[in-house]
């Protein structure tokens, strides 16, 4: 069911499907919620999936008001409360990491669970921050077209890329006509973020974990560090994958989940 909600004068759309515990999944960069499509299926009767389109992503409007990635959980938040879901898990996968992070830090008494899928706590890099300038300027020069078709087959291991040209093209086809606007608004507030490794230290309920063995933008070495640092961890290696599991290792990110929501007390 898709339904929708005014939050700073701007309209957020988000479907909800099935019933039971309520999980909220929230989409990286660039994308929207379509991207958890297959991950859900045979999954949408097992429980309540909220599944927002982030502001100035899919069919919710840019808001320009929301700078911060804290900004963003606060409309995370308006869902929820117009759902009346007092509690809920909420699963996010990389820069919907961030803002999870971000949400975790502001309002823990709202979550039954976190889940980081391809995501990190750690600050960007000096490194990381001159790339995210570097891709501003590109779209600010060339616009959001030529930025998605350079950098989502990026996301994905190098053979999966080399055995699915169809769905890489479909991937690039479907964000290809983004919002140059929202990219640029959520480049500038990932360089922004700073670190969130004390929510995971503080954050007294499971902690889900998945990486990815070929993963150019978490890098494997910070998911393993930071996956000891909560007191309860459920941590997930996927082999041959790259920045994408949801699409990349469909089968085996749907058992990991699976399980680990039959875990979560209701």
């Amino acid at each position: 069911m898709l339904k929708n909600l005014l939050f700073r004068d701007r309209r957020i759309e988000y479907e909800i499907r099935g019933e039971g515990l309520p999980v909220m999944m929230v989409h990286g960069f660039p994308a929207d919620r379509r991207v958890w499509d297959p991950l859900l299926t045979g999954l949408e009767n097992k429980y309540q999936w909220i599944l927002p389109d982030l502001p100035g992503s899919g069919q919710s409007d840019f808001n320009g008001s929301l700078t911060t990635l804290a900004d963003f959980a606060e409309a995370l938040l308006a869902i929820t409360e117009q759902e009346n879901i007092l509690e809920m898990v909420l699963i996010g996968h990389s820069m919907g990491g961030y803002i999870s992070l971000a949400f975790a830090e502001k309002f823990p008494e709202r979550l039954l669970s976190l889940g980081l899928f391809h995501s990190s706590s750690y600050a960007d890099s000096n490194e990381k921050k001159e790339v995210r300038d570097k891709n501003i300027s590109f779209i600010q020069k060339n616009g959001a077209e030529p930025f998605v078709r350079q950098s989502i087959p990026g996301l994905y291991s190098a053979g999966f890329a080399a055995g699915n040209p169809p769905e890489i093209q479909k991937q690039v086809l479907r964000y290809a006509n983004f919002n140059a606007e929202s990219l640029v608004l959520y480049l500038t507030a990932m360089k922004q973020r700073p670190a969130t490794t004390g929510v995971l230290r503080s954050f007294i309920r499971p902690i889900l974990f998945i990486m990815g063995e070929e993963d150019k933008s978490v890098p494997l070495k910070d998911g393993l560090e930071q996956c000891h640092l909560p007191p309860i961890s459920y941590i997930h290696l996927l082999t041959h994958t790259a920045h994408m599991g949801m699409i990349e290792s469909t089968n085996q990110c749907q058992t990991i989940i699976d399980r680990f929501l039959q875990q979560i007390p209701v």
